[in-house]
């Protein structure tokens, strides 16, 4: 039986905390996300990978506004094109390294998606981008430039930028006829390149898709079985940073959607992931993962390791009632 699996990466997976965004650090991290897409490929599924781009965008932005004295600055779906190219780039290049002696086929596909340029999301910014700084540092910026800023978790403060709903995946149709095809296919980074109907065609809208949404969006469109949601944690834990916290293994999607309406996962932790994976099997799809990108494989082989899976239909286990 073939079998698809959109594999969904943040961006802070290509740099990680603490980490500047330097080239060899997004290869290296790059390197360890290959190594989870092959081994799914060595156990025969076909693998689509979808990834963020918040502070890769946000430090593109910075740079452009910098050098707006000596070159055009771009706008921002721009941006969201261009990290698209660098971060596709880097793990292409990262997955010919780990299949030395076997030329993997594997394509990147500029990805652009269609949203609604009335959604509500556009009056209320909240897609986090960039590098944090201080609270001073972003009044400054605040000031000068316009831009609009937000705590972050404890850590300082980041820009905010609209993240409208995604609709379509325009270039779905493609995606599916290279996967059908054995291709890896990286598509939709950074959630996709926003677009909206406008003047007869497209127009790009200034906007950063959430890449969760954007892949459960394009597993659905796909017909994919699986959607893997890579995180920084081995799985997702109920009643989360209490002395009885303890991890989800496997779970129905009902019992999950209780979770979820009881608070168990708020928007600025697991919420967003949650809500993408039951997008994904109210859609048709039979398997959502959230996991550390190692755990990948074991995850869907349904080993004993950890990791969460979320199923349509399941007897549920390992802290899931």
């Amino acid at each position: 039986m073939v079998r698809t699996a959109v594999i969904a990466l943040g961006g802070n997976a290509f740099t990680r905390e603490k980490q500047r965004g330097e080239h060899a650090e997004m290869a290296a991290n790059a390197r360890v996300m290959a190594e989870a897409v092959h081994a799914l490929r060595q156990q025969d599924w076909r693998v689509v990978v979808a990834h963020g781009n918040g502070p890769q965008v946000g430090n593109l932005a910075i740079q452009q506004d910098a050098a707006a004295d000596r070159v055009p600055s771009m706008p921002l779906h721009a941006l969201v094109a261009m990290t698209q190219g660098l971060l596709g780039s880097l793990f292409d290049l990262a997955l010919h390294d780990v299949t030395v002696g076997r030329m993997p086929d594997v394509v990147s596909v500029v990805t652009h998606v269609a949203v609604d340029p009335a959604d509500a999301a556009f009056d209320h910014p909240t897609k986090p981008t960039g590098p944090f700084v201080s609270a001073a540092a972003a009044a400054e910026l605040a000031r000068d430039k316009g831009w609009i800023f937000a705590e972050d978790s404890g850590r300082g403060y980041r820009r905010v930028v609209p993240s409208p709903q995604p609709l379509e995946i325009i270039e779905a149709r493609a995606i599916a006829r290279l996967i059908e095809d054995g291709f890896v296919v990286v598509a939709a980074g950074g959630g996709g390149i926003p677009v909206a109907a406008g003047n007869g065609g497209l127009t790009g809208v200034a906007a950063v898709i959430d890449k969760d949404l954007t892949a459960a969006l394009l597993a659905t469109a796909i017909r994919a079985q699986a959607l893997v949601l890579v995180t920084d944690v081995d799985s997702v834990m109920l009643d989360f940073g209490t002395p009885g916290q303890r991890p989800i293994s496997t779970i129905g999607a009902d019992a999950m959607r209780r979770h979820l309406a009881d608070g168990q996962f708020p928007d600025g932790s697991m919420g967003p992931k949650v809500r993408a994976a039951l997008q994904f099997l109210d859609g048709g799809g039979s398997c959502a993962a959230i996991t550390r990108p190692h755990l990948v494989a074991g995850v869907l082989a349904d080993r004993a390791a950890p990791g969460t899976r979320i199923l349509a239909t399941v007897t549920d286990r390992g802290g899931a009632s």
